[in-house]
């Protein structure tokens, strides 16, 4: 009797191939077999069924609400700052940690990562006639509750003659970010601000376009950047 040479040790792509096609070879063989309710569609019978990386819009529902929760649970909101207000030591608004989710108008112009440039309320074309620092402040506080820079609700914690602390709220985990304003003694129409989340290490830019969103509010009744923002 003839020896028979050993069949080839079959590859690992041989053993998928063969494990994939006799899976489909059942599912075809129960698709013969049975027959789907009617309320039951296949995949191929979804023309207007999503990619697999979109995210259906109720899903994204359901999930911005479980981020919701979890927020509540674990509070994000952080700790409020003890050193917030204007300095004793020297008049002006506190300076910015060393991470990357802070501005202030404090800060050196030669840290553009943490330096804004103040405002002027009445350095701006659409004021016809310079206002005093009580109508600038109305103005302010005016601003404030009517803009909600990406959704973040604003709560005014603090309000005095010539300041303004604000704490603006994420809508789903519940960020708490503190935002000062200062208005600084003397003849000039100065306003010095603040604006710094309580956590994390960035921010990916919340701070700073929550005050470009306020000033450009603001510019709308003859308020100004004092240099280019």
């Amino acid at each position: 009797m003839a020896l028979m040479a050993p069949s080839p040790t079959p590859s690992i792509y041989t053993y998928y191939n063969n494990k994939y096609k006799s899976k489909n070879k059942n599912k075809a063989q129960n698709h013969k077999i049975f027959t789907a309710p009617s309320i039951v569609l296949s995949q191929s019978q979804q023309p207007d069924k999503k990619p697999d990386h979109q995210i259906p819009r109720r899903d994204m529902i359901l999930r911005s609400s479980e981020l919701a929760v979890i927020g509540a649970i674990f509070s994000f909101s952080g700790k409020k700052p003890d050193y917030l207000g204007v300095q004793k030591n020297y008049p002006a608004l506190a300076l910015c940690p060393a991470t990357n989710n802070c501005i202030s108008t404090s800060e050196n112009v030669s840290d553009p990562t943490h330096y804004a440039p103040p405002w002027n309320y009445n350095g701006g074309r659409n004021r016809k006639k310079p206002v005093t620092r009580e109508v600038a402040m109305g103005e302010l506080l005016q601003v404030i509750k009517s803009t909600k820079p990406d959704r973040y609700t604003p709560k005014i914690v603090e309000k005095k003659e010539d300041y303004v602390l604000v704490e603006y709220g994420s809508p789903i985990l519940g960020f708490v970010d503190d935002v000062e304003f200062w208005f600084p003694p003397g003849k000039k129409s100065i306003v010095e601000y603040r604006s710094a989340s309580r956590i994390g290490n960035s921010d990916f830019d919340v701070n700073r376009k929550r005050i470009k969103a306020l000033r450009q509010e603001l510019e709308k009744k003859g308020w100004a950047s004092e240099e280019t923002f």
